[in-house]
């Protein structure tokens, strides 16, 4: 699927509230975990099916639901009819190409997410959707497949007395935000290593090579500002308008997340302008190298211009030209030649020129 212009072609014409999975096309069986916690218990449990999952979610705790798999329509549409989730809702969810959004309604919150991880050996950044839905005492993340940036989160949950363990499932809420946004710093880190190792070479040996890992880097560093930029009105809109659903404690968490969204953007920015500066600076270094080449080849051509004059005068085939039966001609016409060279030469250095 393209990473910057998701083909959207597959809903033309559907109506709203169409359920349709956008996304990489997947056959494994969804995976469903699920957690049950209070202030001095927690228990964790894999379950093989979403009637077994939701049996479990009805007890006096809190309930952290966790899909791994969002293209089984059916079992969306199912989780859907147990909760009360709109029709659209369970739209955005199938949809993984949708921006990062918040969204309140009469007994749940949703929130869109992007969850990224940096690959080292392709140098690009991969993205995942996880979708949150915060009805009470439950919250369920969706997510496209196993594997995420939430052990952190798992094991403050371990923990007895951990805040995690005593707040509700909103905290638990803000906790897997900020997991996700704290996990953009370490993307960001070897993004800003790749960028230093480009400018290195930029400097040391500007070939077509560097060139295409600057255009390579701006590409990602531009899919990565696609990807994080919304997030920072997603949290901003969460901390000023107080959802019923997230209590008054943990406003002041994210009002943290905020502030650091608004930091990563602004490194995000800070490295497209260092990636914009490396452009420039290579078309300085290419520009520089290519008057390097054309001020020894102009010399050169200066140096034998006068040279060139003596042996086409003296390549004339006239009859009557003196130096022509002069036994010394042909050694004089050599000295003269490298006399004008030597002089030419010493010109050329004392401008500074060479």
């Amino acid at each position: 699927m393209p990473r910057l212009f998701t083909k959207m072609s597959s809903k033309a014409g559907a109506a709203p509230g169409t359920l349709v999975h956008i996304g990489q096309q997947r056959v494994e069986k969804v995976r469903l975990s699920l957690v049950t916690y209070g202030p001095d218990t927690i228990e964790e449990h894999q379950v093989d099916t979403l009637e077994e999952a939701l049996s479990l979610c009805d007890g006096s705790g809190f309930t952290w639901l966790n899909i791994d798999g969002i293209h089984d329509i059916d079992l969306i549409e199912h989780l859907g009819q147990h909760f009360g989730i709109h029709p659209l809702t369970q739209e955005d969810i199938l949809n993984t190409a949708h921006r990062p959004k918040f969204e309140e309604f009469e007994h749940y919150a949703y929130i869109v997410l992007k969850m990224l991880r940096y690959d080292a050996a392709d140098n690009r950044v991969l993205t995942e959707q996880v979708s949150l839905i915060l009805t009470g005492k439950t919250l369920i993340s969706l997510q496209e497949s196993p594997g995420d940036v939430f052990d952190p989160v798992r094991g403050r949950l371990h923990k007895g007395r951990s805040r995690i363990r005593k707040a509700g499932s909103d905290y638990l809420t803000y906790a897997l935000i900020d997991a996700i946004v704290d996990h953009y710093f370490s993307i960001l880190e070897q993004i800003g290593v790749q960028i230093e190792e480009i400018e290195d070479d930029t400097l040391s040996d500007p070939t077509p090579k560097v060139l295409q890992r600057i255009h390579r880097m701006k590409r990602e560093i531009l899919y990565l500002r696609k990807q994080i930029w919304p997030l920072r009105e997603v949290v901003g809109v969460m901390a000023k308008e107080e959802p019923a659903l997230i209590q008054s404690d943990t406003m002041i968490f994210l009002r943290d997340v905020h502030d650091h969204t608004i930091q990563i953007i602004e490194t995000i920015e800070s490295q497209r302008d260092i990636l914009a500066g490396l452009l420039d600076m290579y078309m300085t270094g290419i520009s520089n190298k290519m008057n390097e080449v054309m001020k020894v080849l102009t010399i050169m051509a200066t140096i034998f211009i006068p040279i060139t004059f003596i042996a086409g005068v003296y390549g004339m085939n006239f009859k009557y030209m003196p130096e022509l039966e002069w036994p010394w001609g042909y050694a004089m016409v050599w000295v003269v030649m490298i006399a004008v060279v030597i002089v030419m030469v010493l010109y050329f250095n004392k401008k500074k020129w060479l």
